[in-house]
Protein backbone atom coordinates (compact mmCIF):
# COMPACT_ATOMS: atom_id res chain seq x y z
CA UNK A 1 0.00 0.00 0.00
CA UNK A 2 0.94 3.16 -1.10
CA UNK A 3 -0.29 5.67 1.48
CA UNK A 4 -0.47 9.77 1.47
CA UNK A 5 -1.91 12.43 3.25
CA UNK A 6 -3.68 15.16 1.60
CA UNK A 7 -6.49 16.66 4.08
CA UNK A 8 -9.04 18.72 2.06
CA UNK A 9 -8.82 21.44 4.41
CA UNK A 10 -11.12 23.48 2.13
CA UNK A 11 -13.73 21.21 2.55
CA UNK A 12 -16.84 22.09 4.82
CA UNK A 13 -16.59 18.75 6.24
CA UNK A 14 -13.22 19.48 7.00
CA UNK A 15 -14.00 22.85 8.22
CA UNK A 16 -16.80 21.53 10.59
CA UNK A 17 -14.60 19.37 12.30
CA UNK A 18 -17.38 16.63 13.90
CA UNK A 19 -15.12 13.74 15.97
CA UNK A 20 -16.11 10.62 15.95
CA UNK A 21 -14.73 6.96 16.77
CA UNK A 22 -13.77 4.73 14.19
CA UNK A 23 -16.53 1.62 14.87
CA UNK A 24 -16.70 0.33 11.53
CA UNK A 25 -15.46 1.18 7.62
CA UNK A 26 -17.72 1.45 4.30
CA UNK A 27 -16.42 1.22 0.78
CA UNK A 28 -16.90 2.74 -1.95
CA UNK A 29 -16.39 3.62 -5.78
CA UNK A 30 -16.90 7.08 -7.10
CA UNK A 31 -19.04 6.18 -9.77
CA UNK A 32 -17.50 8.08 -12.93
CA UNK A 33 -14.98 6.95 -15.41
CA UNK A 34 -12.18 8.82 -14.35
CA UNK A 35 -9.30 6.67 -12.18
CA UNK A 36 -6.98 9.74 -11.89
CA UNK A 37 -6.53 10.64 -7.97
CA UNK A 38 -6.37 13.87 -9.66
CA UNK A 39 -10.22 14.23 -10.21
CA UNK A 40 -10.91 14.36 -6.31
CA UNK A 41 -7.48 15.42 -4.41
CA UNK A 42 -5.94 18.47 -4.68
CA UNK A 43 -4.30 20.63 -5.43
CA UNK A 44 -1.32 19.01 -7.29
CA UNK A 45 1.06 18.00 -4.79
CA UNK A 46 3.86 16.85 -7.47
CA UNK A 47 2.71 13.20 -7.41
CA UNK A 48 -1.00 13.51 -8.12
CA UNK A 49 -0.85 15.75 -11.59
CA UNK A 50 -2.90 18.51 -12.49
CA UNK A 51 -6.19 18.80 -12.93
CA UNK A 52 -6.96 21.60 -15.88
CA UNK A 53 -10.67 21.64 -14.29
CA UNK A 54 -9.60 22.35 -10.84
CA UNK A 55 -12.66 20.30 -9.59
CA UNK A 56 -11.22 18.64 -6.75
CA UNK A 57 -12.88 18.12 -3.50
CA UNK A 58 -10.65 20.76 -1.82
CA UNK A 59 -13.42 23.44 -1.61
CA UNK A 60 -15.96 23.70 0.60
CA UNK A 61 -19.02 22.11 -1.45
CA UNK A 62 -17.75 19.91 -4.61
CA UNK A 63 -20.29 20.62 -7.43
CA UNK A 64 -22.71 22.03 -5.10
CA UNK A 65 -22.52 18.74 -2.72
CA UNK A 66 -21.79 17.97 0.85
CA UNK A 67 -19.38 15.58 0.38
CA UNK A 68 -15.80 14.23 2.07
CA UNK A 69 -14.91 10.99 2.45
CA UNK A 70 -11.72 9.75 4.72
CA UNK A 71 -9.55 8.47 1.68
CA UNK A 72 -9.41 8.11 -2.11
CA UNK A 73 -7.76 5.03 -4.18
CA UNK A 74 -6.73 5.36 -7.69
CA UNK A 75 -3.82 6.53 -10.07
CA UNK A 76 -1.43 9.25 -9.46
CA UNK A 77 0.14 10.73 -12.68
CA UNK A 78 2.66 8.13 -13.15
CA UNK A 79 -0.20 5.61 -13.69
CA UNK A 80 0.68 3.90 -10.17
CA UNK A 81 -1.66 3.38 -7.81
CA UNK A 82 -2.26 5.23 -4.64
CA UNK A 83 -4.24 5.50 -1.41
CA UNK A 84 -4.44 9.65 -0.43
CA UNK A 85 -6.05 10.47 2.88
CA UNK A 86 -8.12 13.15 2.67
CA UNK A 87 -9.89 13.42 6.42
CA UNK A 88 -7.96 12.73 9.69
CA UNK A 89 -9.87 8.48 10.56
CA UNK A 90 -11.10 10.33 13.88
CA UNK A 91 -13.71 12.97 11.91
CA UNK A 92 -16.76 12.11 10.65
CA UNK A 93 -16.95 12.06 7.26
CA UNK A 94 -19.57 12.47 4.58
CA UNK A 95 -19.79 9.68 2.02
CA UNK A 96 -23.22 8.00 3.08
CA UNK A 97 -25.84 9.85 2.55
CA UNK A 98 -28.93 8.87 4.72
CA UNK A 99 -31.30 5.64 4.48
CA UNK A 100 -34.48 4.75 6.08
CA UNK A 101 -33.27 5.45 9.65
CA UNK A 102 -32.87 8.74 9.04
CA UNK A 103 -29.37 11.29 8.76
CA UNK A 104 -29.15 11.10 12.59
CA UNK A 105 -28.63 6.92 11.79
CA UNK A 106 -26.52 7.30 8.80
CA UNK A 107 -23.06 5.72 8.07
CA UNK A 108 -21.41 8.56 9.25
CA UNK A 109 -22.84 10.07 12.60
CA UNK A 110 -22.43 5.58 13.19
CA UNK A 111 -18.95 6.28 13.40
CA UNK A 112 -17.72 4.68 9.50
CA UNK A 113 -14.44 5.38 7.87
CA UNK A 114 -15.42 5.99 4.37
CA UNK A 115 -12.86 5.76 1.25
CA UNK A 116 -13.99 5.81 -2.95
CA UNK A 117 -11.84 3.53 -5.18
CA UNK A 118 -11.85 5.72 -8.17
CA UNK A 119 -13.34 4.12 -10.90
CA UNK A 120 -12.53 3.37 -14.74
CA UNK A 121 -14.59 1.95 -17.11
CA UNK A 122 -15.03 -1.26 -14.72
CA UNK A 123 -13.85 -3.81 -17.10
CA UNK A 124 -9.88 -3.40 -17.07
CA UNK A 125 -8.61 -6.31 -14.78
CA UNK A 126 -5.86 -5.34 -14.80
CA UNK A 127 -6.48 -1.67 -13.11
CA UNK A 128 -9.27 -3.72 -10.49
CA UNK A 129 -6.77 -6.07 -9.37
CA UNK A 130 -4.55 -3.20 -8.33
CA UNK A 131 -7.08 -1.14 -6.65
CA UNK A 132 -8.80 -3.80 -4.94
CA UNK A 133 -5.15 -5.04 -3.88
CA UNK A 134 -4.94 -1.73 -2.80
CA UNK A 135 -7.97 -1.35 -0.93
CA UNK A 136 -7.41 -4.63 0.55
CA UNK A 137 -4.43 -3.44 2.37
CA UNK A 138 -5.63 0.06 3.59
CA UNK A 139 -8.52 -1.76 5.08
CA UNK A 140 -6.83 -4.35 6.84
CA UNK A 141 -4.21 -1.77 8.12
CA UNK A 142 -7.54 0.49 9.59
CA UNK A 143 -8.81 -2.93 11.01
CA UNK A 144 -5.62 -3.14 13.01
CA UNK A 145 -5.22 0.71 14.05
CA UNK A 146 -9.02 0.76 14.97
CA UNK A 147 -9.62 -2.69 16.32
CA UNK A 148 -12.75 -3.15 13.75
CA UNK A 149 -13.75 -6.64 12.87
CA UNK A 150 -13.73 -7.39 9.19
CA UNK A 151 -17.58 -8.64 9.39
CA UNK A 152 -20.74 -7.37 8.58
CA UNK A 153 -21.84 -4.94 9.89
CA UNK A 154 -18.38 -3.40 10.98
CA UNK A 155 -17.29 -3.79 7.31
CA UNK A 156 -19.57 -3.12 4.11
CA UNK A 157 -20.17 -1.49 1.24
CA UNK A 158 -22.59 1.60 -0.04
CA UNK A 159 -24.94 -1.18 -1.22
CA UNK A 160 -25.05 -2.79 2.15
CA UNK A 161 -25.11 -0.05 4.04
CA UNK A 162 -28.32 1.02 2.43
CA UNK A 163 -30.00 -2.13 2.91
CA UNK A 164 -28.78 -1.31 6.54
CA UNK A 165 -30.98 1.29 6.68
CA UNK A 166 -27.62 3.64 7.41
CA UNK A 167 -27.37 4.50 3.47
CA UNK A 168 -28.22 6.27 0.60
CA UNK A 169 -29.23 4.00 -2.65
CA UNK A 170 -26.43 2.87 -4.12
CA UNK A 171 -25.38 0.22 -5.91
CA UNK A 172 -21.19 0.79 -5.11
CA UNK A 173 -19.11 -1.43 -4.85
CA UNK A 174 -20.96 -4.47 -6.31
CA UNK A 175 -21.68 -3.31 -9.78
CA UNK A 176 -18.32 -3.48 -10.50
CA UNK A 177 -16.84 -5.95 -7.55
CA UNK A 178 -19.37 -8.84 -9.54
CA UNK A 179 -17.83 -8.17 -13.11
CA UNK A 180 -14.40 -8.75 -11.40
CA UNK A 181 -15.49 -12.48 -9.74
CA UNK A 182 -15.56 -10.41 -6.52
CA UNK A 183 -18.03 -9.58 -4.22
CA UNK A 184 -18.04 -8.26 -0.45
CA UNK A 185 -17.88 -11.71 1.52
CA UNK A 186 -14.62 -12.07 -0.89
CA UNK A 187 -13.27 -8.85 -0.15
CA UNK A 188 -13.89 -9.22 4.06
CA UNK A 189 -11.74 -12.42 3.85
CA UNK A 190 -9.21 -10.97 1.75
CA UNK A 191 -9.07 -8.16 4.58
CA UNK A 192 -8.76 -11.07 7.37
CA UNK A 193 -6.32 -13.20 5.61
CA UNK A 194 -4.21 -9.63 4.68
CA UNK A 195 -4.72 -8.76 8.86
CA UNK A 196 -3.19 -12.15 9.94
CA UNK A 197 0.44 -11.12 7.87
CA UNK A 198 0.46 -7.93 10.20
CA UNK A 199 3.11 -8.33 12.88
CA UNK A 200 3.60 -5.64 16.09
CA UNK A 201 0.33 -4.53 16.08
CA UNK A 202 0.49 -2.94 19.07
CA UNK A 203 3.59 -1.07 17.78
CA UNK A 204 1.93 -0.07 14.43
CA UNK A 205 -1.15 1.40 16.57
CA UNK A 206 1.91 3.66 18.40
CA UNK A 207 3.17 4.66 15.61
CA UNK A 208 0.01 5.64 13.90
CA UNK A 209 -0.73 7.67 17.10
CA UNK A 210 2.04 9.72 17.56
CA UNK A 211 3.65 9.97 13.74
CA UNK A 212 3.03 13.73 13.34
CA UNK A 213 4.77 14.04 16.51
CA UNK A 214 7.98 13.17 15.13
CA UNK A 215 10.31 15.49 13.01
CA UNK A 216 9.76 14.66 9.34
CA UNK A 217 7.48 12.03 10.13
CA UNK A 218 6.71 8.02 10.40
CA UNK A 219 6.25 6.10 7.84
CA UNK A 220 4.06 3.18 9.28
CA UNK A 221 3.21 1.45 6.22
CA UNK A 222 6.63 -0.20 6.54
CA UNK A 223 5.42 -3.77 7.64
CA UNK A 224 5.31 -5.03 4.26
CA UNK A 225 3.22 -8.46 5.70
CA UNK A 226 5.96 -10.32 6.13
CA UNK A 227 6.79 -10.73 9.55
CA UNK A 228 10.47 -10.85 9.55
CA UNK A 229 10.93 -7.66 7.27
CA UNK A 230 9.44 -6.04 9.53
CA UNK A 231 11.17 -7.44 13.04
CA UNK A 232 14.30 -7.02 11.35
CA UNK A 233 14.30 -3.97 9.70
CA UNK A 234 12.32 -2.05 11.24
CA UNK A 235 10.76 -2.55 14.82
CA UNK A 236 14.16 -1.20 16.58
CA UNK A 237 14.54 1.92 14.20
CA UNK A 238 10.65 2.69 14.75
CA UNK A 239 10.86 2.21 18.78
CA UNK A 240 13.63 4.81 18.80
CA UNK A 241 11.47 7.24 16.84
CA UNK A 242 8.48 6.84 19.40
CA UNK A 243 10.82 7.26 22.40
CA UNK A 244 12.18 9.78 21.34
CA UNK A 245 8.81 11.90 20.37
CA UNK A 246 7.68 11.20 24.19
CA UNK A 247 11.19 13.01 25.76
Amino acid sequence: MKLRTLFLTKNLCYEVGKKHTPKGIMVHSTGANNPKLSRYVGPDDGLLGNNPYNNHWNQPTPGGRKVCPHAFIGRLKDNSIATYQTLPWDMAGWHSGSGRLGSAQNANNSGYIGFEICEDGLTDPVYFSKVYREAVELTAFLCVIHDIRPVEPYLIDHSEGHQLGIASNHADVMHWFAKHGRNMDVFRADVNAEMAKIANRELLKAATKISDRVPGGINILMWSGNDREWKGKYADALLLKIADAWD
